[in-house]
């Protein structure tokens, strides 16, 4: 059965696709929870729409992304922590500690679950961390931890 996909669904496609499926997948699943719609003649016109409003909307969010890694990039993120006297911290830099520090800097909301770690930071000195804004945007943070 051919369908038009009225939202974005994983490992199908994007708003504005015509796919090809299972007829009970499309209508037992698809259908009900309005992720796609019957292809019709005049759907087909209305999924070229929704797929153009979809690429303008993407383009929007990874110019906006760029901005942010561009920011995070240019300015490193400088953090205070209680360290012993041989330079490694009681504790660890939590990742809420980076995206607060970080949110500052971007001017923008950066969630947690965003940022990855290798390993978790507990020591003094500087440390990279990437940031995943988007799909297609990620950042490198240089990170400075510096001792109370």
């Amino acid at each position: 059965m051919k369908v038009i996909l009225q939202r974005e669904v994983d490992k199908l496609g994007a708003p504005g696709d015509v796919i090809d499926v299972a007829d009970g997948y499309a209508r037992n699943f698809l259908i009900p929870r309005g992720l796609a719609a019957s292809a019709s003649k005049g759907a087909v016109k209305h999924a070229e729409r929704l797929r153009e409003a979809h690429e303008k909307r993407q383009q929007v969010a990874v110019e906006a992304a760029q901005v942010i890694a561009d920011r995070l990039n240019s300015t490193p993120v400088r953090i205070q922590a209680k360290a012993g006297e041989d330079g490694r911290l009681f504790g660890s830099i939590t990742l809420h500690q980076l995206a607060d520090e970080m949110e500052k800097i971007a001017g923008a909301e950066i969630d947690r679950r965003q940022i990855h770690l290798a390993e978790p930071i507990r020591s003094v000195g500087a440390h990279e961390v990437a940031v995943h804004l988007h799909p297609q945007v990620d950042a490198t943070v240089a990170v400075q931890i510096v001792a109370k």
